[in-house]
């Protein structure tokens, strides 16, 4: 019988976007069992939940959870709060109204306590380079701070076993992200990164998000499989 290996367990934030769908390839190519964590957190662009799962069943995830909270409570946010306006006029400087407060600090503090439960070492998140000026939460700065602060926080880092951060693609462009993800074998056409997809699953082509994804895939030479509106 072949020699039995068990995979490290590792957890990723899974949105149904692309960047999280080429993370968690970077994963399976490196061998973690994939533990992927999805937030139905009061998002109007609620359907991307749909997309996070047919994400995590392609590649193969050894479990994927969704978790619920509501951060549309607070508002703050036009992601969360239906009184404000999408923007439609194209990504401008400074922090957007897309920019969900203390998102991604609430995300991995819960996939903290998942990685206590599994004894996983490692917790990956998709931010990218194009996520910086916008969105501080995406900074290679609160990534380092995060990592310091699991340190200390957990039963984890009380034994000096972690848990590591991982944002691997912290420092590429949308088309690099997708070039590599496309070597990796990534389907492209079963993520959405719209924020306001219609009820048929296809992106409106306008938001913020919509542009900078298809931007990626002209600067990278690629065919867009996205539907859109």
């Amino acid at each position: 019988m072949p020699e039995e290996t068990t995979a490290k367990p590792a957890i990723v934030l899974l949105s149904g976007g692309l960047d999280s769908a080429t993370v968690m390839a970077l994963m399976r190519r490196d061998g973690y069992a994939i533990h992927a964590m999805s937030f139905d957190y009061g998002q109007r662009h609620k359907q991307e939940l749909h997309y996070a799962g047919l994400v995590a069943q392609a590649m193969g995830a050894a479990s994927h959870r969704t978790v619920h909270i509501d951060l549309a409570a607070f508002g703050g946010s036009a992601l969360t709060d239906t009184q404000l306006a999408v923007p439609e006029s194209g990504v401008a400087p400074g922090i957007p109204i897309t920019y969900v407060p203390a998102r991604n600090t609430i995300f991995l503090s819960f996939a903290l306590a998942f990685a206590e439960v599994l004894d996983a070492q490692d917790i990956f998140i998709g931010v990218n380079s194009q996520d910086y000026s916008g969105y501080p939460d995406c900074r290679p700065e609160f990534i380092t701070a995060f990592e310091k602060l699991a340190a200390v926080a957990t039963r984890l880092g009380d034994e000096a076993r972690g848990p590591r951060i991982h944002a691997p693609l912290q420092h590429l462009n949308k088309g690099e992200i997708i070039q590599l993800g496309t070597r990796l074998g990534v389907d492209y056409s079963l993520t959405r990164s719209c924020y306001q997809l219609d009820d048929q699953g296809r992106s409106c082509g306008r938001c913020d998000s919509c542009r900078l994804r298809h931007a990626g895939f002209l600067d990278a030479g690629i065919a867009d499989p996205t539907p859109y509106q």
